[in-house]
């Protein structure tokens, strides 16, 4: 991860000479180069979703021994720490003054905004309930690209997407019993500032790498999480238990670094609207978590959403724009 890294692949000027056969040569190579970079994208995408899909799975553990202003105040404290550290070691010099408003989006979406509303959220919802926010949250990002950056994805992109939301939301529903609660606002707002922040931070990984832009986000909110943090932990009780602790770092060096450095490269190298499409099978990962980690039973719909969804995220991944 050095400073000068590029979130966009090195291009080379060719000079176009054809072969033997009178074909053009460059045209030729340039085309698996830029296969190579989107599959690449794609996959730190993925990468990205499969570690938000157990941020649900260990807020639940981490609530178990902390309260939930301690849970999010900890976890975006230890990530600064380990992204501020690596900024340092690899003298990453401050990002451009332009850049600053953007970064301050970041920071107050994915770092203090979306885990805050969803701990608080998840107190009295359950985390199948939850998946509501993650259901709409695909869509929602691709329609704040698509104003931000004046991206336009096709119609079958969009039909897709519909589609595919739709099909998550119907099965977040239908395993919650249709009765909406008072965490439901809480999760509408986690949505919205969620989606501003993973489309500010797409666009900023175009001008430095994905890393850096969720690091500085971090230690620009360490200010608010520090005083935060020693405030919660004077108020609420804390109970240091395996899953606890385990939890936490999760939450902090999974989904709020790690997690977001993989994110914010894929979304900058395949786009914003097409990465956050991959999204759609995060609800459904975070069920199989639940599964795993928390004992929650496995709904008889689970395996029919899974494949509505890879079909929707498949159309989405080919569409054109």
């Amino acid at each position: 991860m050095r400073s000068n890294d590029s979130a966009t692949a090195t291009v080379t000027i060719a000079v176009s000479t054809p072969d033997a056969a009178g074909q053009d040569t460059s045209t030729a190579a340039a085309a698996p180069a830029r296969g190579t970079l989107v599959s690449r994208g794609a996959l730190l995408a993925a990468l990205g979703v499969a570690a938000f899909s157990l941020t649900f799975p260990a807020t639940a553990w981490a609530l178990e021994g902390m309260g939930p202003w301690t849970v999010v105040m900890l976890r975006s404290v230890l990530a600064a720490v380990l992204a501020g550290g690596a900024l340092a070691v690899f003298r990453v010099r401050l990002p451009e003054r332009r850049h600053w408003t953007g970064i301050a989006v970041v920071a107050g979406g994915v770092v203090l905004g979306f885990p805050l509303l969803t701990t608080l959220a998840l107190q009295t919802s359950t985390t199948s309930h939850a998946a509501v926010v993650i259901g709409l949250l695909p869509l929602t990002t691709a329609a704040f690209s698509a104003v931000r950056t004046g991206a336009r994805p096709s119609r079958t992109f969009w039909i897709a997407s519909l589609v595919g939301a739709v099909v998550v939301i119907g099965f977040a529903v239908q395993q919650s019993g249709g009765a909406p609660g008072r965490s439901d606002l809480l999760l509408f707002a986690a949505l919205l500032v969620c989606a501003a922040g993973y489309t500010e931070g797409g666009r900023l990984a175009r001008h430095m790498p994905g890393w850096q832009v969720i690091g500085w986000a971090l230690v620009l909110a360490l200010p608010v999480t520090v005083a935060g943090a020693a405030v919660a932990l004077s108020t609420e009780p804390l109970r240091l238990t395996a899953h606890a602790i385990g939890g936490l770092l999760w939450l902090a060096t999974g989904s709020q670094f790690l997690g977001m450095v993989a994110w914010y490269r894929g979304m900058a190298a395949i786009g914003i609207h097409k990465a956050s499409q991959l999204q759609l099978a995060q609800p459904l990962l975070t069920l199989v978590w639940s599964v795993l980690l928390l004992g929650e039973q496995l709904p008889p719909a689970a395996p029919a959403a899974s494949l509505a969804v890879l079909a929707c995220i498949a159309v989405t991944q080919r569409s054109r724009g």
